[in-house]
């Protein structure tokens, strides 16, 4: 079992990013037995829930003859549009049932904001308005993140960025995430955790070091 400052961080392990969910990564629901096994190894967890508001600005839907996947530019910057997902309160945003969240200690809901996006745990797309999470964190006393969940390249890439930047140890467990990989982002992530110096690991060394 790990110590105390150490925490497992699940991202967005969502009906909707599963196979027949309609943003789905393919192979999104294979991260559920993974996942399980390694919360067993964690005296801490933490979810994060995309949890968006209807009509939100980073649907395709919200603009006028845009597709799915196109990119448009916002206040912020440039925005991938999506398809509607993790819509508040329906069963796209709910957990997927075989994941086991009994002993999260916290659930932090991002992507609330109608007219911003949030891929981060940490900080909107526009990267000033904070989530609250890493002041938790600092307060509770963790110092290594280990990031798994849906999707690599994207919510599980920026969470495991930020961290870094916010001065956490943190590793990325690979075969615990799965990515979209939409024009080549899944190779972006990669080379970006190797340059910033984020830890990729697999569950089974992780389950190792922790024995």
């Amino acid at each position: 079992m790990r110590g105390d400052s150490d925490l497992l961080v699940v991202v967005d392990v969502q009906n909707d990013f599963c196979p027949g969910g309609s943003l789905a990564v393919p192979g999104g629901d294979q991260v559920v037995p993974v996942i399980n096994r390694l919360v067993g190894g964690f005296a801490h967890v933490v979810l994060t829930q995309d949890w968006h508001s209807p009509g939100h600005q980073s649907f395709a839907s919200s603009h006028s003859g845009r597709k799915p996947f196109e990119t448009t530019e916002l206040s912020y910057g440039t925005q991938v549009l999506w398809p509607d997902h993790c819509v508040q309160d329906t069963p796209g945003a709910a957990f997927h049932a075989a994941l086991d969240i009994r002993r999260a200690e916290l659930i932090v809901r991002k992507g609330f904001h109608p007219a911003v996006d949030s891929y981060s745990a940490f900080y909107e797309n526009d990267r000033r308005t904070p989530t609250g999470l890493g002041g938790y964190l600092r307060e509770r006393g963790f110092l290594r993140l280990f990031f798994v969940g849906l999707a690599t390249d994207f919510c599980v890439r920026y969470s495991a960025e930020d961290a870094k930047r916010l001065g956490f140890e943190v590793v990325v467990i690979e075969d615990a995430c799965r990515g979209i990989d939409t024009d080549g982002s899944l190779a972006a992530a990669m080379e970006s955790f190797r340059q910033n110096g984020v830890r990729l690991a697999s569950s089974a060394v992780i389950a190792r070091e922790a024995a």
